[in-house]
């Protein structure tokens, strides 16, 4: 995961998953969210956060004991529909001036394709990871 302090209260990990899996060479995963919820309906009222991570899945074409598929979670056939709902709840769910820090790796879905999902405009970006295909992006909610 991305967190520095998993328990820093400053932070709230929504997941629609909790669930724990051993790994094949016998770490534990845990998937402990603090909200067990679904990204494209956020139980948070609007304007609720400063700043917000979207770290969807990012694979549509996994084994079904895969364990990307476990850690990271799986793309329905929907997926198009699914992260374009999930972009409208991240930015429902900014306050005016807030940021959106969006996470993507394009290893099977080019990352324009997915930025096309959304009508708000990226400020900036990074690519990490291995063959650079990890993207992370940052958005404004701009005021109303």
């Amino acid at each position: 995961m991305m967190w520095f302090d998993r328990g820093d209260d400053r932070a709230v990990f929504l997941d629609q998953r909790q669930e724990e899996h051993v790994l094949c060479d016998g770490r534990s995963l845990i998937i402990d969210p603090d909200v067990v919820g679904d990204f494209r309906d956020l139980p948070f009222p609007d304007a609720s956060f400063r700043h917000v991570v979207f770290n969807p899945p990012h694979l549509e074409r996994l084994g079904p004991k895969a364990w990307t598929r476990a850690k990271y979670g799986a793309l329905l056939s929907s997926w198009r529909d699914d992260l374009a709902a999930g972009f409208s709840e991240c930015f429902r769910v900014l306050k005016p001036n807030g940021t959106l820090i969006f996470k993507w790796n394009e290893d099977q879905i080019p990352v324009s394709e997915v930025l096309s999902l959304t009508s708000h405009k990226p400020m900036y970006g990074h690519r990490s990871g291995r063959a650079s295909k990890t993207h992370w992006i940052a958005f404004l909610k701009e005021e109303l």
